[in-house]
């Protein structure tokens, strides 16, 4: 379901790749550059079709192992209305923060949320308040230690995919979702969850799966975007056969906030190599030689109740 899992205790390799609450983009002069895979700047493709790699014994493609995105971050799901922006307006970020990725929004082109009038305004006013939440509403639900939300998961840390007879499982530090190949029914209409109720089956290299139970408290990023309890989710996971890169797509329908139905994609490639390390080891080894490395920052302040809410970035 969607409880937040103790990662220190099932040693999951987890990479910082993106954003963790208002970190830089990309690094300054005086310290060293960025994974490459981390500047990807277009979407790779990936074509639907047959499974050529390794299956497991009950016929699944055996796509297990670290993954983590590899283009943007969970601060900004489009390129315009942007938090980034916003907040450069305002003075309140640095200049190498500027530097962002494409939108994920494949479709429509023009890479923005089908938004309902009153709905674009609703978003506008979560990121005008992201850094003045003076209403519950406006804390975003990461700062509150709450599940990512089924495509907002993608967009944020590493994550550790495990298969079981008639499930995938994927492990966030911010949630779990199951994903149920078993033909079960979804969960009764009145349950409504976080992340929602996952049920797939496998299209050859492709897992699809039909979202449903979505409590509509999730976000897409934190300029603002959000969806319904009424929005109906479906997901393709394109995985490429050499089990080093896949693509995410998910197509929200949800006609009481947008005009249309839109789709997000989202590149991720295996990241194993980078297991058991905090972002900051990573990104800036030399900064950081001889300190204590942090194990799931997410976790020492959400799951053991280490720090305080919304406190989840550089020390």
């Amino acid at each position: 379901m969607n409880t937040i899992v103790n990662f220190r205790s099932l040693r999951i390799p987890v990479l910082v790749a993106a954003l963790f609450i208002a970190a830089p983009v990309v690094a300054s002069a005086a310290e060293e550059p960025l994974p490459k895979f981390q500047r990807e700047k277009t979407v790779f493709k990936v074509d639907e079709g047959k499974w050529k790699g390794p299956h497991l014994p009950d016929g699944q493609p055996d796509v297990q192992g670290a993954w983590s995105n590899t283009i943007g971050n969970h601060s900004d799901l489009t390129q315009s209305g942007s938090y980034t922006e916003r907040n450069r307006r305002e003075g309140e970020a640095s200049a190498r923060q500027v530097v962002r990725a494409p939108s994920r929004i494949s479709d429509p082109a023009d890479g923005k949320v089908p938004f309902q009038p009153w709905a674009r305004e609703k978003a506008d006013e979560f990121a005008k308040h992201l850094l003045d939440p003076t209403k519950p509403e406006y804390i975003e639900p990461l700062a509150r230690c709450a599940p990512a939300g089924p495509s907002k998961s993608f967009m944020w840390h590493g994550f550790d995919i495990r298969q079981y007879k008639d499930y995938v499982v994927f492990l966030f530090d911010s949630g779990t979702r199951v994903i149920h190949l078993d033909n079960k029914p979804h969960l009764h209409q009145k349950v409504k969850l976080w992340n929602g109720d996952s049920r797939g089956h496998w299209e050859g290299n492709t897992l699809v799966v039909d979202v449903a139970n979505n409590n509509g408290k999730g976000r897409f990023g934190r300029s603002g975007e959000f969806f319904s309890e009424n929005a109906k989710i479906t997901e393709r996971y394109v995985f490429d056969s050499d089990r080093q890169k896949f693509l995410y797509h998910a197509t929200y329908d949800d006609p009481t906030v947008f005009t249309r139905p839109f789709t997000i994609t989202i590149p991720i490639r295996r990241v194993e190599n980078f297991a058991h390390d905090n972002w900051n080891n990573i990104l800036f080894p030399a900064k950081h030689a001889g300190k204590e490395k942090i194990l799931e920052r997410y976790e020492q302040i959400c799951t053991e109740n280490n720090g305080g809410h919304g406190n989840g970035g550089v020390r």
